[in-house]
């Protein structure tokens, strides 16, 4: 990316989110976004396609800890008020230039003027070759590519017990024209005569001396003098690739796996960056989780807690018995063993079973004589005799 890029583009308008805006308030909105965007949810959109990309570059800036601290560094350097892309404070096409000051070029007149200028260049152009991975001579060394992020969801079965899933990716590829190297195939790229490969070259004003990007090659460090035509000698381009990801088993809500070497390409032939799925697990109708175990409400009948009984429950694999002894308390969990989540590691979960009494919202003639009858054949038998107790205490001492 272009240093007038990082001036002339507005990443948080691009996110929706204001300049101080927390790193979650940052992510949260670029999650929201790309799924919105994602070329998946918009078959055949060009102007969704677009947007995904804009909103993918944006969050790689911001998204990044040190990239937005230098954006806003030189967002504040440049932004209202400062100094502005085709002219100074704001003013227009005279005065100081952005070219001139990039490029190290007097922009103020003088000897002073001249090397004012010359020293916001250097440190202009520094503050980018931080961003791209280096100081002196940094354009030209090999950076590790971005990492990347992207999501999936599946259902709660796939998530305990894993699964292989497809996932398509729009992100910056090696182009596999020139493999990287930006030129057309059957050329290479040659070393810049002007820097030779360091990608800067001093300047000496007065008494000062001064680094700046080599105009030839753009601080790259390298000449392409016959583009490769897909990429347009830049190396990359960005495509859709479908990837195949295995989720592992045991996988929770929200969590990110890894895929070494997955996500842009390095630079100047160094590694790639890695590509991060965040999983998303759709809810079960039955099922709930808690860490390894599984969890499983069970509606029964008071006579079946009363007298005792046996259960038919399901599990994730099939179906299990229960016995529910006599006297039972509603509330009281059930655990059937190995019937939970199985890690990669060998922990097994097991399957917890809360027993909890269904009331009847309306009951027949006979079904309410039956109860009443059994309330008056229990009368004795006070369930609560610690409340009572209490309650007791208090209406005597009022």
């Amino acid at each position: 990316m272009s240093a007038r890029d990082w001036i002339d583009k507005d990443f948080y308008r691009e996110l929706g989110v204001s300049s101080d805006a927390s790193d979650a308030e940052v992510k949260k909105a670029y999650r929201k976004l790309a799924r919105e965007l994602h070329p998946d949810a918009n078959p055949g959109n060009a102007d969704a396609e677009a947007r995904f990309k804009s909103v993918s570059e944006a969050y790689g800036v911001l998204g990044d800890p040190d990239k937005r601290k230098q954006y806003d560094e030189a967002r504040s350097m440049f932004g209202s008020g400062g100094f502005r892309p085709g002219g100074f404070g704001g003013g227009g096409g005279s005065g100081f230039d952005f070219g001139d000051m990039f490029n190290g070029q007097p922009g103020f007149g003088g000897a002073q003027g001249g090397a004012a200028g010359g020293g916001l260049g250097d440190l202009f152009g520094n503050l980018f070759n931080r961003a791209r991975g280096g100081g002196a001579g940094g354009a030209t060394r090999p950076k590790r590519g971005s990492d990347v992020e992207t999501e999936v969801r599946i259902d709660f079965v796939e998530a305990v017990k894993g699964a292989t899933v497809p996932l398509r990716l729009s992100s910056p590829s090696t182009c596999d024209t020139c493999h990287g190297s930006g030129a057309r195939p059957g050329s290479t790229p040659k070393t810049c005569a002007a820097c030779g490969g360091v990608g800067l070259v001093s300047r000496s004003q007065g008494a000062f001396a001064f680094s700046e990007p080599c105009r030839d090659c753009r601080g790259t460090g390298r000449i392409v003098e016959d583009p490769c035509p897909d990429c347009a000698g830049e190396g990359v381009n960005t495509k859709t690739r479908t990837l195949t990801v295995r989720i592992p088993a045991g996988v929770e809500d929200d969590q990110r796996i890894r895929l070494a070497g997955q996500g842009e390409p390095g630079r100047q032939g160094a590694a790639a960056g890695d590509l991060y799925v965040r999983v998303h697990v759709t809810a079960h109708p039955v099922f709930g989780r808690n860490g390894n175990d599984l969890t499983l409400t069970v509606p029964v009948t008071f006579v079946e807690l009363a007298l005792g009984t046996t259960l038919t429950v399901p599990t994730l694999d099939g179906v299990v018995s229960l016995n529910v002894a006599p006297g039972t308390a509603s509330g009281k969990v059930l655990r059937v063993r190995g019937k939970g989540v199985a890690k990669r590691d060998g922990q097994v979960g097991h399957l917890m079973v809360t027993l909890q009494v269904a009331v009847p919202a309306v009951l027949s003639a006979e079904a309410k004589a039956a109860l009443e009858a059994y309330a008056a054949a229990t009368a004795d038998h006070d369930p609560r005799p610690e409340l009572t107790a209490v309650v007791q205490k208090a209406r005597q001492s009022s």
